[in-house]
């Protein structure tokens, strides 16, 4: 008796397999504009295939090490990364993931939706590249601060070129040291000091969580000599990681890198600075931490932008197993419970797109047209997208490992990877219930709801006639979000208000979500794609009006 092999399940090129990704930049870019990107997209896509999957797997077989001396006893602090990681670099680089939104030829073609083509590159790029995804992220937010107005030039002009060089031999990373082990999400409680000396800044604290590590730059939180207590007083600085020889910057050093759960391919440090030389982004003694926010903006949407790729890369490799997999004489991708669920995954993976695609297109809108509506809806927006997101890929990840049975436990199948690198998403930048804070804050100052709200009312009645289901859902949830609002506004620190934070922002997170994906679902009609519709309306049925879709699900899974 011959033994059994199961046959691997094989992925096609995921930009030419996600009619998902490119129907929604038919409707963002315009044909003309999704043709003016496709080039760049296809040639990503085909490099995912061709050479950076396998280049992932060997970064996440080979994880970072950390030499602490040379061979002959001098510190050194090195971090070792593999050639599979060096390649993700170069691949970052070479196709623009960070340098996309600041380049003139980008916006003079696409104007504020520059950043809707680095979110598509991002989403074809993130999911199989050794999470470099979170060193593109930081190093977009570093890009972003720089590029403001109130940072010193000499600081821009020496730093922004490498961070968006487009060539792999000139091209560099950031890291972003912000967490200190007493006080984690909680800044306000940082330690960590900046002192002037001389003509420039000294920094001195311990920051414990420090990803990238291996950058050559990092933006870091710091209490400037003589600021007061509180966030409000922290200010960011650039920290140069090397010194000119190329060894370790003076005043740095390197306790360890982290052990962690998920992401193993990233060097995450603990880093000690003592009087490491330090550049301020700004001046320090003015409204630094709405500076950093600048960052932070740019680092959440990016997280929920892998999110959203990892949830349509996990549901990829789930398709592409139930179709090789027999199961009670048959396959596995015509089993109805499986459809339904593999249905039910493909409407949560839309919906967590379009909140992260219209995060990217209101952050384009903002930078490029310095649109205020866009600004303040952005200030609610990227929160909402960045926790909802989390969650869902969280509990997708979950459902795809089951998917494979067994397998999917096993790690040298690499899927159990797709649960440990989700893991990260709910907690970095801000855990749900630090974002869940953040959304109730902007609540209470009116930022973004009427544009919330605006957007909701305007998919409900754009979807009316079409599909009066889905617009009677809409209407009640938003008439619900208003009265939440309206109760949360009132009185945001009262207990029972902050207690139900939570709560309220995964249901405005989820409402702007159906709205969004009600908008395509027009769309969609006008082109006689039933796809939209279908993933929009069983959003919307599931997650406002708690009905069962699974029915549905299973119908209309070739689809989705």
């Amino acid at each position: 008796m011959s033994r059994f092999v199961q046959p691997v399940p094989a992925l096609g090129d995921p930009y030419a397999s996600d009619h998902v990704l490119r129907s929604h930049l038919d409707r963002i870019l315009g044909p003309d504009g999704h043709a003016a990107a496709a080039g760049r997209l296809a040639a990503l896509g085909a490099q995912v295939v061709s050479t950076l999957r396998d280049a992932h797997a060997e970064a996440e077989a080979h994880p970072p090490v950390l030499r602490r001396y040379d061979a002959w006893g001098a510190r050194i602090d090195a971090i070792d990364t593999s050639p599979g990681w060096q390649a993700q670099r170069r691949a970052a680089a070479a196709h623009a993931l960070v340098a996309t939104p600041y380049l003139p030829e980008a916006r003079q073609s696409f104007g504020v939706h520059a950043r809707v083509v680095q979110h598509a590159l991002l989403h074809l790029y993130g999911p199989e590249s050794a999470t470099f995804s979170c060193p593109v992220a930081m190093s977009d937010g570093a890009a972003a601060l720089l590029s403001r107005p109130d940072v010193d030039a000499s600081v821009r002009d020496s730093w922004l070129p490498g961070l968006i060089s487009t060539d792999p031999d000139t091209a560099i990373t950031s890291g972003q040291w912000m967490t200190e082990a007493q006080g984690g999400s909680d800044i306000s409680r940082s330690d960590t000091s900046a002192r002037r000396d001389g003509d420039g800044w000294r920094v001195t604290g311990e920051k414990w969580f420090c990803s990238a590590a291996d950058s050559a730059m990092a933006v870091a939180l710091a209490r400037p000599a003589g600021a007061g207590p509180g966030s409000r007083n922290l200010a960011p600085f650039l920290i140069p990681r090397f010194g000119p020889d190329g060894g370790p910057a003076p005043g740095i050093t390197l306790h360890r890198l982290k052990d962690k759960l998920g992401t193993r391919a990233v060097p995450t440090a603990e880093i000690g600075l003592t009087d490491a030389s330090a550049l301020p982004l700004g001046e320090p003694g003015e409204g630094g931490l709405h500076r950093m926010m600048t960052l932070v903006v740019v680092t959440r949407v990016h997280n929920a932008a892998a999110a959203a790729a990892g949830m349509r890369r996990g549901l990829d490799y789930a398709r592409a197993y139930a179709g090789a997999r027999r199961v009670a004489g048959g396959q596995l991708s015509g089993n109805p419970l499986h459809r339904a669920t593999l249905g039910t995954l493909a409407v949560h993976a839309q919906a967590a797109y379009a909140l992260a695609a219209h995060a990217f297109t209101l952050l384009g809108r903002v930078e490029v047209a310095a649109d205020a509506a866009a600004e303040a809806e952005l200030r609610l927006v990227a929160p909402l997208a960045k926790l909802l997101t989390g969650k869902l890929a969280v509990a997708s990840a979950s459902e795809y490992l089951e998917c494979f049975g067994g397998a999917g436990f096993v790690e040298d199948t690499g899927i159990p990877r797709l649960l440990r690198d989700a893991q990260v998403l709910p907690i970095w930048e801000g855990t749900t219930n630090v974002l869940s804070l953040d959304v109730l804050r902007a609540l209470s100052r009116d930022e973004g709801v009427e544009q919330l709200t605006g957007r909701v009312g305007a998919a409900a009645q754009l979807t009316g006639i079409r599909l009066p289901r889905l617009a009677g859902i809409l209407e009640t949830g938003l008439a619900q979000a208003r009265d939440q609002i309206g109760y949360a506004a009132k009185d945001p620190t009262a207990p029972a208000t902050v207690a139900g934070a939570r709560g309220l922002a995964l249901r405005l997170g989820v409402l702007l979500s159906a709205a969004l994906l009600a908008e395509h679902a027009a769309y969609g009609a006008g082109r006689g794609e039933e796809g939209p519709a279908v993933a929009a309306q069983l959003w919307a049925r599931q997650q406002l009006a708690g009905q069962d879709i699974a029915e549905d699900a299973h119908r209309h899974v070739e689809i989705l």
